[in-house]
């Protein structure tokens, strides 16, 4: 039986049960008849119901940030915004899904010919716990104003967010069976996914939940998107801009209490302005205010006692391998599963601090040799998420974001998310897109129709 825990205080705060095997096939009997006549809606009925829970999102955002804050611990402004930005990203496919999926015509010798859109069926989505609303919306709202259907797999450490968002699907006025939450073991997982009446398969987690699942659904022969882990780099150049770098680096590296994907974790500089950048960063980091994320506070806790553990396991060891500690580093007395701002110098490209994701505040500060260097190291890992890139020269920021092999990178701006803009990695990030029109297209027969 899973229970959720409060990472702040360390209390239970609720006991689930496990889907059982006839409710599981139920489920999945209600997504396939669900398809069927969601499918054979207009746009403009999935529309109005999409803009109903964009509103129900937005005026309970209160509640589900409360929601959110008590099961994985981030601070409850942050859990507001991501409240409102599931809002957004619901107003946004509501605007622009019949534009994205309308029929395309192509010039032919034929008569007539186009690609039309077809949603493919019923999507088994496999999401985290770090952004316990974002990661299920950013998916659901494309798929469902496709015409998809989709079946959560939630997170154990954040379930009741999962039961509120498929209420909040049927609130919205979508039928029985569009949306809906089932509590898995992982070892269940590999059924669902070859059942015939699953489509597709949608992750955000682990590279080694990634493999697991990415296998499976390529066995059963079917389309799969998978969002893992980072190194994001965020390359700060010689004529930077210091003290906006320094700014946004910050909050780059400690948004979600530093459980976030796209977080700056390597930041990569120029030796001319190492020191400098390295002094005020470390400045910074040391006067972020961590507490209970109820209040108003820069960090809470990480989400779960064996997150931590990990979190300071890697930071030790990167620390035998030779970095050195410029803060932080130490597990706090107390209750509560908090980890203190922490810097890394000295970080060299063989460092776990510079190969390994770390998902907690914790940055590592590597010296480069000039720009080419900086954009060496930046591609100096197996993951290619994100990254960030500071420079006053436009020009020079635009090519080495071309030159940094990953699936976004911003230039005087920390790495996010954007309902306009597709959302995925290369190498052990994972592959496929979320958002923007390629998320509106993420699980739909691009079918090509002939008329002569």
């Amino acid at each position: 039986m899973p229970t959720t825990i409060n990472p702040a205080t360390e209390a239970e705060i609720a006991h689930h049960d496990w889907t059982s095997d006839a409710d599981l096939e139920d489920a999945l009997a209600r997504a396939a008849d669900a398809f069927e006549t969601h499918r054979r809606t207009t746009f403009a009925e999935r529309a109005s119901s999409m803009r109903r829970l964009a509103d129900l999102l937005e005026d309970g955002a209160d509640e589900h940030a409360a929601l959110m804050t008590r099961e994985m611990g981030k601070p409850l402004a942050q859990a507001v915004a991501e409240a409102k930005k599931c809002a957004w990203v619901c107003r946004y496919y509501a605007e622009h899904a019949e534009r994205f999926l309308r029929d395309e015509p192509r010039e032919t010798e034929a008569q007539r010919s186009f690609v039309a859109y077809q949603p493919l069926g019923p999507v088994l989505a496999i999401m985290p716990w770090n952004y316990p609303f974002w990661q299920v919306l950013r998916f659901a709202a494309p798929t469902i104003m496709a015409g998809g259907v989709g079946i959560l797999k939630h997170a154990e450490n954040v379930l009741g967010c999962g039961d509120r968002i498929a209420e909040l699907f049927l609130e919205a006025g979508f039928p029985p069976g569009v949306f809906q939450h089932v509590v898995l073991e992982v070892d269940r997982v590999k059924g669902v996914i070859e059942d015939d009446r699953i489509a597709a398969v949608t992750l955000t987690g682990s590279e080694k939940a990634g493999r697991a699942v990415g296998g499976q659904a390529g066995a059963a022969l079917k389309p799969c998107v998978l969002e893992l882990g980072g190194t994001d780099a965020f390359i700060v150049l010689e004529d930077a801009d210091l003290e906006a770098a320094v700014e946004t680096g910050v909050r780059a590296r400690v948004q979600n209490n530093g459980q976030s994907c796209i977080a700056a974790k390597r930041f990569i500089v120029e030796s001319s302005v190492a020191d400098a950048f390295t002094e005020r960063f470390v400045e910074r980091m040391r006067a972020l205010e961590v507490g209970d994320p109820t209040t108003d506070v820069d960090l809470g806790p990480l989400a779960r006692a064996d997150l931590r553990e990990t979190v300071h396991d890697q930071v030790q060891r990167a620390l035998e391998g030779g970095a050195s500690l410029a803060c932080g580093g130490e597990i706090p007395d107390g209750t509560g599963f908090y980890y203190p701002p922490t810097v890394l110098e000295g970080v060299t490209e063989d460092s776990v601090a510079f190969q390994e994701e770390i998902f907690g505040p914790v940055a590592s500060i590597t010296v480069a040799d000039g720009l080419e260097d900086a954009v060496r190291l930046a591609n100096a890992t197996r993951f290619g998420l994100g990254g960030s890139v500071w420079t006053r020269d436009l020009e020079v920021g635009e090519r080495v974001a071309r030159e940094v092999r990953s699936g976004a990178v911003f230039v005087n701006e920390m790495t996010k998310s954007h309902p306009a803009l597709p959302f995925g990695g290369v190498g052990d990030s994972g592959f496929g897109r979320e958002l923007g029109l390629e998320g509106a297209r993420a699980f739909v027969n691009a079918k090509t129709i002939w008329v002569d």
